[in-house]
């Protein structure tokens, strides 16, 4: 099944400074337009640059709209054996919507 994380409480992590790692994985343009604070790898060069993606905390993946995000966890899951990786349901678009207006992920 696969892990998922809402803005809500991924909002209130961030509000208690709960430890865990930000990765967003959506194109340069579309990051360097808004982005959430998060580490920046594409999703093309996440599988080759895992050593970045931390194992000893939850670890949050988001693209735009959360299709990109599940597609890469299963990939780093079957190739890599993570299981600490969650996808932010409704992705950047949803943050935005919800939590952060002033974020421009159009």
């Amino acid at each position: 099944d696969m892990c998922e994380i809402t803005v809500g409480t991924l909002k209130i992590w961030s509000a208690e400074q709960r430890e865990h790692q930000l990765i967003d994985i959506r194109e340069i343009q579309e990051f360097d337009l808004g982005n959430l604070g998060g580490q920046h790898i594409p999703m093309s060069d996440c599988l080759k640059r895992h050593v970045e993606i931390r194992r000893d905390v939850p670890v949050v993946i988001h693209c735009r709209t959360g299709r990109r995000s599940a597609a890469v966890i299963s990939a780093l899951a079957s190739h890599h054996g993570f299981d600490n990786l969650l996808s932010l349901v409704g992705g950047a678009m949803e943050w935005a919507a919800a939590v952060d207006p002033s974020i421009d992920v159009e």
